[in-house]
């Protein structure tokens, strides 16, 4: 098969693009350049300049000789509820021009809520854009909180034994690496089942942020506290434009909290289809992945401060 792959050089297409090609599929690589396109390159990926995100490149050629495509968008805090229905729309004018049967998209969980939820709201957009191509097999692959992004709290709990965050501490969380979602997509893009519209709730496994903190101390072999951030409190709020961030991404944050916290996006919605059997646990990823990184944040001079290491200061 010929793939086309968006985002070929990140955590998730540089998987998947070697993947692809070590099982002998061709694959067009779209990147924006630099040493990671080059690397891909020399295993037999046919580099192709370009970014969805940005607009720039020959787009409209891009998918036109490919027999299927994976796409995903590359997130621009900045500017999260603009960016999506651009970047959608560039993706259904460049694959109506084209010969693709298959589409696999990354989408995200409560992408099937159409309402104020924050990150979520993005992914509905997302999808609904996308099944417009009536031509066009599509995949979504709603993936959970990426466990990459327990990296977050390296610092934090070197410095403090805590990690900081918006939800619950008893909201059971589903939780995938994103080896993971590239093996599914690579099967996906080349096994495909026929089906117009295919959903795949893509998380590996569900806990809460206590468990999480259970087990980065077990492995650490210290104590790990969960505390959820207030954000009812004014101080923190204005720490964080103050420091961290912008006011349309302190509202965002907030959607997206309210929204998980209260049931207005539920994992997996009211009537999950079977999930695909997924390999990393978290236990694995804590001792494999983030341990080293948290080992290096000990033995390191203190990285600049984040909101989530300021969040798990004691005097808070």
């Amino acid at each position: 098969m010929r793939i086309a792959v968006v985002g070929a050089t990140g955590r998730i297409g540089a998987k998947l693009t070697r993947t692809l090609l070590s099982a002998g599929h061709q694959v067009k690589a779209l990147s924006r350049g630099g040493p990671a396109l080059d690397a891909l390159v020399k295993i037999g990926a046919e580099p192709v300049i370009g970014s969805f995100d940005t607009g720039v490149g020959e787009l409209d050629r891009f998918f036109q000789d490919a027999d299927a495509a994976f796409l995903m968008v590359k997130t621009d805090w900045n500017n999260i509820h603009q960016h999506y229905p651009v970047v959608a729309q560039r993706f259904v004018d460049a694959l109506s021009q084209s010969a693709v049967k298959l589409a696999v998209s990354l989408s995200a969980l409560g992408s099937d809520v159409n309402g104020k939820t924050g990150h979520s709201e993005c992914f509905y957009i997302l999808d609904e854009k996308l099944n417009e191509l009536s031509n066009i097999n599509l995949v979504h692959l709603r993936a959970a909180w990426f466990m990459e992004n327990t990296a977050t709290w390296t610092e934090s709990v070197a410095r403090y034994g805590r990690i900081a965050w918006f939800y619950k501490p008893d909201l059971k969380m589903p939780w995938v690496a994103t080896d993971d979602i590239a093996d599914l997509a690579a099967k996906e893009l080349t096994s495909p089942t026929g089906e117009h519209r295919v959903i795949r709730e893509v998380g590996s496994e569900d806990l809460t942020m206590t468990e999480l903190a259970a087990i980065i101390s077990k492995e650490i072999g210290k104590p790990v506290e969960y505390r959820r951030i207030d954000r009812k409190r004014k101080d923190v709020e204005a720490e964080f434009l103050k420091r961290f961030g912008t006011p349309n991404r302190w509202l965002d944050d907030d959607l997206s909290a309210d929204a998980y916290n209260n049931g207005v996006v539920r994992f997996y919605g009211d009537a999950p289809p079977l999930r695909p059997q997924l390999p990393t646990k978290m236990e694995a990823f804590i001792r494999d992945v983030w341990k080293p990184r948290y080992l290096q944040s000990v033995a390191s001079e203190r990285e600049p401060e984040t909101f989530y290491t300021w969040s798990a200061k004691p005097e808070l």
